[in-house]
C-alpha cells in the first residue's frame, strides 16, 4: 500500500505540473512581455512540480521568440533582476553593527542577484541545461551593444563554473564504435584541422596509433563539451600533414613512445570561459600511461592563430618589439613568393620573430598574447619547439605564416612550470627556442625587466 500511495502521489504532482504548464502556455502570449510575466511567476513559486512546469514554459517561449525578442527579454532580466536593494542595505547595516559569520552569510545571500535564482530554476526543466547554454550564446551576440548583459553573463559564468566542474564530467573514448550522432558532432565541432568527411574521421580515430577522448556532462549526455585528438608516434612531429595523411604508415600502439595532442576543440560556444582543457589533457595522459606504459613523451602540435596579424601590426608600428634589422629581414613576405620559394634567411627571421612573439607579446594581465600559449603554459607545459612550415594549409598560412609549435608536458616539471607561470609570469622555453633569441640585436631588444623570465 505504501508503494502504491507514493506512486499515486507522484502521479498527482506530475499531472498538476502538466495542468499548470498547459495553463501557462494558453494564457501567456509569445512576446517578451508575456515571457517576463512567466519568469516573474517562476521566481515566486515554491512548489516543485509547478516550478518545473513554469521553467519549461519559459524556455519554450524563449525559443519561439525572434532574435530581437530574445534580446529584449535578456536585457529585462539583466536590469530588473539584480539584488534586492532594500534587503542588501539592511544586511550591510547589520554586518557593520555586528560583523560575525552569520551576518557575513546574510550579507552574501542578500548580495546575490535574483537572476542567479532564476537561472537555477530554469535549469530544473527537462533539457534546461542545454537551453541555458544556448541562451548564453545569445548573450555573447548582443553584449557589446547592450553593456548590461555583461552582468547577466557573469551570473551564467558563476553558475556554469559549478555545474560543469571536473567532478561532474565524464571522460569517454571516441572510436569507430561510438554512436553515429556523436561522431557527426565530432566532425562538426572540429575547430583546428577540419574533418573533410567520414573517411577522414575514420582515419583519425580507428587506426591503432590514433586516439580521441571527449568530456561529457550528465545533463548533456550526447553533446561533447571538449575533445582531443591524439597521434601515437615514435618522435615529436614538426608538421601536421604527415599526421593526417591517409597514406601514412601506421605503427602498433605498443611501439609508440610519444603521444601527440594535435587538436583540441571546444564544442559548446555557450560554455566559453569555462575551462575543461587542463583537466582533459591531464586525465588523457593518465589514461594513455595506464594503457601504454612505454609512452614517455607527451607533446602538442599546436597552431599559432594570431601570429600573422601580430607580425603585420609590429611591422607597421612606430615602436616595435622587433629590432630594425629583423624588420628589414622580413621584407620577403611582401614579394608574393609561395612558401616553397621562401629563403633560409626568411626562415631564420620568422623563427626569431616568433620567439619574440611568444616571450614578449602580451595581452591583458601581462599574459602571453597567443591564446594557445596561454592555455598550455598555464597547464605547466614548456614551449619546446617552433616548427617552420608546419602547416601549409590555407588556414595555417593565413593565421601563422605556416608555423606550428610543440608544447612539451614533462610530467615531473608540470607543477613547477605551472606555478612559475601563474605566480611570476615566467614563460618556460627550451634551449632550442632560446637559440632563436641569441642574437645581439634580439638580446638588446629583450633588455627589460622581463628579459630573464623570458630566457629562462
Amino acid at each position: 500500500m505504501s508503494g502504491n500511495f507514493i506512486s499515486e502521489l507522484l502521479q498527482t504532482i506530475t499531472e498538476r505540473g502538466r495542468v499548470l504548464l498547459a495553463r501557462a502556455r494558453g494564457q501567456e502570449d509569445a512576446t517578451p512581455a508575456g515571457l517576463m510575466r512567466l519568469a516573474g511567476d517562476l521566481l515566486k513559486r515554491r512548489g516543485e512540480a509547478t516550478g518545473v512546469a513554469l521553467a519549461e514554459a519559459v524556455l519554450l517561449r524563449y525559443a519561439q521568440l525572434p532574435d530581437e525578442g530574445r534580446c529584449d527579454f535578456l536585457q529585462h532580466i539583466a536590469t530588473d533582476y539584480g539584488a534586492d536593494r532594500d534587503r542588501l542595505e539592511r544586511a550591510i547595516e547589520d554586518y557593520r553593527a555586528n560583523p560575525d559569520e552569520m551576518a557575513a552569510l546574510t550579507l552574501h545571500e542578500a548580495a546575490e542577484p535574483r537572476r542567479q535564482e532564476l537561472i537555477r530554476r530554469l535549469n530544473q526543466a527537462p533539457g534546461g541545461t542545454a537551453a541555458l547554454v544556448h541562451m548564453r550564446e545569445d548573450i555573447f551576440r548582443h553584449e557589446r551593444a547592450i553593456p548590461e548583459l555583461k552582468a547577466l553573463d557573469a551570473d551564467f559564468r558563476h553558475l556554469f563554473s559549478s555545474w560543469f566542474n571536473r567532478g561532474f564530467l565524464v571522460l569517454r573514448p571516441i572510436d569507430w564504435n561510438t554512436p553515429a550522432n556523436i561522431l557527426e558532432k565530432i566532425i562538426r565541432y572540429e575547430a583546428v584541422h577540419a574533418i573533410q568527411n567520414w573517411d577522414d574521421l575514420r582515419g583519425r580515430i580507428e587506426p591503432q596509433d590514433r586516439r580521441c577522448f571527449a568530456f561529457f556532462h550528465p545533463r548533456l549526455a550526447d553533446e561533447p563539451l571538449i575533445f582531443v585528438e591524439v597521434a601515437l608516434t615514435q618522435e615529436i612531429p614538426d608538421a601536421i600533414a604527415p599526421l593526417l595523411s591517409p597514406h601514412r604508415k601506421t605503427i602498433k600502439a605498443s611501439e609508440a613512445t610519444t603521444a601527440v595532442f594535435y587538436s583540441i576543440s571546444n564544442c559548446q560556444k555557450g560554455l566559453r570561459g569555462i575551462s575543461f582543457g587542463s583537466f582533459l589533457i591531464k586525465q588523457v595522459v593518465e589514461e594513455l600511461r595506464r594503457e601504454l606504459p612505454r609512452l614517455s613523451t607527451f607533446v602538442t602540435l599546436s597552431p599559432v592563430p594570431d601570429f600573422t596579424r601580430w607580425l603585420a601590426q609590429e611591422r607597421k608600428a612606430a615602436t616595435s618589439l622587433l629590432p630594425p634589422d629583423l624588420l628589414d629581414g622580413l621584407g620577403e613576405l611582401d614579394s608574393g613568393a609561395k612558401p616553397a620559394e621562401w629563403t633560409d634567411v626568411l626562415r631564420k627571421n620568422l623563427l626569431r620573430a616568433a620567439a619574440l612573439y611568444f616571450t614578449q607579446a602580451k595581452a591583458g594581465g601581462n599574459l602571453p598574447r597567443d591564446s594557445v600559449a596561454r592555455f598550455h603554459l598555464g597547464n605547466g607545459a614548456r614551449l619546446e619547439r617552433i616548427n617552420w612550415l608546419g602547416d601549409l594549409s590555407d588556414k595555417g598560412l593565413t593565421q601563422g605564416h605556416g608555423l606550428m609549435v610543440n608544447y612539451l608536458y614533462q610530467l615531473d616539471d608540470i607543477e613547477e612550470n605551472h606555478e612559475a607561470f601563474a605566480d611570476r609570469g615566467e614563460i618556460i622555453i627550451s634551449g632550442e627556442v632560446r637559440q632563436h633569441l641569441r642574437r645581439k640585436s634580439l638580446v638588446k631588444a629583450l633588455e627589460k625587466p622581463t628579459q630573464e623570465q623570458a630566457l629562462e
